[in-house]
């Protein structure tokens, strides 16, 4: 008599399945090229403020300035689809810098712009970044208020 599988079973002999077919990475090589991209990034941003704070700018103006030059050059690599070509690359090291968050606003805008001004691209935009936006101005306004409890009292 023939034992029918159970799904744990199945599941298992699945797993080892496409185990074989899947690649594994390469964790050093990935690390190391985010690292040195993401430094890259880091490197060049801030030449570019001590650059601008030499013209005369204070060190705020400067950063402003910097920050939102690396949006639009985000953005705008984005639309050119050279910014996936870059990720695929360097990974984490072009994504965790504010130029992913720049690529987490313009991707999906991208990605629905058939849809429409309104229905595509404006009710889609925040699609990835909206949880970001969310938990960030949640946790400003969480550490803001006990920050303002501890030195008021």
């Amino acid at each position: 008599m023939n034992k029918k599988p159970d799904k744990k079973d199945i599941a298992k002999a699945y797993g080892k399945y496409a185990k074989g077919f899947t690649p594994r990475p390469n964790y050093v090589g990935n690390c190391l090229k985010a690292f040195f991209t993401g430094g890259a990034i880091c490197m060049i941003a801030l030449w570019y403020q001590n650059t601008l704070q030499d013209t005369g700018l204070s060190e705020k103006d400067a950063g402003i300035f910097v920050t939102v030059t690396l949006v639009v050059i985000a953005q705008l690599l984005t639309g050119l689809g050279v910014f996936d070509v870059i990720a695929k690359f360097a990974g984490a090291g072009v994504i965790v810098p504010i130029t992913g968050f720049a690529n987490s606003m313009v991707a999906p805008a991208l990605e629905y712009k058939r849809e429409g001004p309104v229905l595509g691209v404006g009710a889609n935009m925040f699609k990835v970044a909206g949880p970001v936006l969310v938990c960030g101005i949640s946790s400003a306004t969480i550490v803001g208020i006990i920050y303002w409890i501890i030195y008021r009292f």
